[in-house]
């Protein structure tokens, strides 16, 4: 199940990565400890993977929003 959260060593095309992300973020939402998991994730700066509900890119964002 792990690699449902991270990308694959290659390449992988966006409607697989999406597909990916849909599944892990599903994944997440029933989580309890969701949110301790994205303030780890925001904490160490985690340069991969879906954490706490977050791709890389929306914790970067957020990380920004937050500065």
């Amino acid at each position: 199940m792990a690699k449902v959260f991270y990308p694959p060593a290659a390449p992988e095309p966006r409607s697989e990565r999406d597909a990916r992300e849909t599944r892990a973020k599903a994944i997440c939402r029933a989580c309890p400890v969701r949110p301790e998991c994205l303030d780890y994730a925001l904490a160490i700066r985690e340069p991969h993977g879906i954490w706490g509900g977050l791709s890389e890119i929306e914790r970067s964002r957020l990380l920004d929003v937050r500065a």
